[in-house]
């Protein structure tokens, strides 16, 4: 949405509107859909593979032997993506707070690593912020878990 925002902004009220409306209605069917055929891979392999025989039934084997693979593969990019977000979030917010020094070792190092790698450096400068992002995440993370456990300990005694 935040790009589509950005390619509208010079749009009249009432196109921006309309256009913002119209992808906000595919991004939901989109991920609701794909959400759904996950949900439901497992139901339409064992349907497949008590009804039908033959390749229909192989494949439906296939789709829930394959269920545990997918969902763990979800939940480790889901839990990479948490901390990636949450630790870029974090580096604009303690900017925005007045705190300009993370995030400006971030930018300088993604210009060392930009330079550095020449025709690639674009994407090594993407990736030198991803990384740091994801460290800041996984950092603040671990003092909220710390904090946590420690707090939990000291209710049970």
């Amino acid at each position: 949405m935040v790009i589509s925002l950005n390619e509208v902004a010079g749009e009249p009220f009432l196109s921006r509107a309309l256009i913002l409306v119209v992808v906000a209605l595919a991004i939901t069917a989109v991920v609701y859909g794909a959400v759904a055929l996950i949900v439901k891979m497992d139901d339409v392999g064992l349907r497949l593979a008590q009804e039908r025989d033959g390749a229909a039934a192989s494949l439906g084997r296939a789709l829930v032997r394959a269920m545990p693979v997918v969902l763990s593969v979800l939940a480790t990019v889901g839990v990479a993506a948490m901390l990636w977000v949450g630790g870029h979030i974090l580096l604009i917010g303690l900017d925005e707070l007045g705190l300009p020094w993370l995030l400006d070792t971030v930018h300088h190092l993604e210009e060392d690593v930009d330079h550095a790698l020449g025709a690639v450096g674009g994407v090594g400068a993407w990736l030198t912020n991803t990384a740091a992002s994801a460290a800041l995440g996984l950092a603040a993370g671990a003092i909220v878990v710390a904090v946590k456990h420690r707090l939990a300990g000291r209710a049970g005694h």
